[in-house]
């Protein structure tokens, strides 16, 4: 395919602009969280999966974690499960869990798998399951604590108890890209279902990771008049959280990039995951595609 003189001027600024991010972020780990709109539009899935297999190729670590409640909830209704929720998570019996591992650790893992592999990548599905990597715990609703209220019983909803990355660094630090569902195992060897940004938000702290990036359905954290919120500190994400600019569903996605930063990872990114190419356009070039919270800065 040829191109223009202005479009060959172009791709040469683009790539001279992302060559001090390759050099800066080689050997590094970067944890993506794939859901939402990126997960469902073919062209998407496509340069989603030519940015991670681009990440690994120039040297950087890329982990992903992935989602999958819309596929989950199309399967139940096949089967004629009704999806019940309370205060947003679906309400997790016996028979929804085997649809959650189906779904999660079956159909979609191994659809990124194969996306990424028929790119050029050497991509490997894993669930928490697999070498030990999530221990999981149920997780009680405020004012369910006892467990003896039906109406706030969620079952095999879990959260994040503790990691083990040894399974994620052998493959990570070789030619493979791990591909991990957020399935967890309890002290009591029931699985669990664990909110996806969660799992990307602990495994980035535990990896050291430089990056945690975070694709959603919006341009990222917007202002009172519209406008995108980057280049933030931990202190002004607090400020707007107390004074009311981030809330709903963007507060508990913020929540977890703050954690991040203020557990070791360098920088989150709450990206727009319906931008074609989103992940690369925040790592590599200067003004990115959504909001960039910062750490505090690494001691030598």
């Amino acid at each position: 395919m040829s191109h223009s003189p202005s479009e060959a001027a172009e791709v040469a600024r683009v790539l001279t602009e992302a060559l001090p991010y390759i050099q800066r972020f080689r050997g590094r780990t970067i944890v993506v969280k794939f859901g939402g709109n990126a997960m469902v539009d073919e062209e998407l899935k496509r340069s989603f999966a030519r940015d991670i297999v681009l990440m690994k190729l120039v040297g950087f670590r890329p982990v992903v974690v992935h989602g999958g409640g819309p596929q989950i909830g199309k399967l139940l209704e096949r089967i004629g499960k009704e999806s019940r929720f309370v205060e947003g998570m679906r309400v997790t019996d016996d028979e929804t869990m085997d649809v959650v591992e189906m779904v999660l650790g079956g159909l979609v893992n191994k659809e990124i798998v194969q996306l990424i592999n028929d790119h050029g990548g050497r991509a490997v599905g894993l669930s928490g399951k697999d070498g030990g990597l999530i221990r999981a715990r149920k997780l009680m609703l405020a004012g369910n604590e006892s467990g003896d209220d039906p109406a706030r019983e969620i079952g095999q909803v879990g959260e994040v108890a503790a990691i083990d990355p040894g399974i994620v660094d052998m493959l990570d630090s070789g030619a493979f890209i791990p591909v991990i569902a957020p399935i967890g195992v309890g002290d009591d060897g029931r699985s669990y279902n664990i909110n996806a940004d969660l799992v990307a938000g602990r495994l980035a702290e535990v990896l050291n990771a430089e990056k945690l990036i975070l694709l959603t359905n919006t341009a990222g954290l917007l202002d009172g008049e519209g406008r995108l919120l980057t280049g933030l500190d931990a202190r002004q994400v607090q400020s707007l959280i107390a004074d009311g600019t981030i809330h709903g569903g963007m507060l508990p996605k913020i929540r977890c990039a703050l954690d991040a930063v203020q557990n070791g990872v360098h920088a989150a990114h709450i990206i727009d995951g319906r931008v074609t190419h989103a992940v690369l356009l925040e790592l590599f070039t200067d003004t990115g595609v959504g909001t960039l919270i910062q750490g505090p800065p690494r001691t030598p």
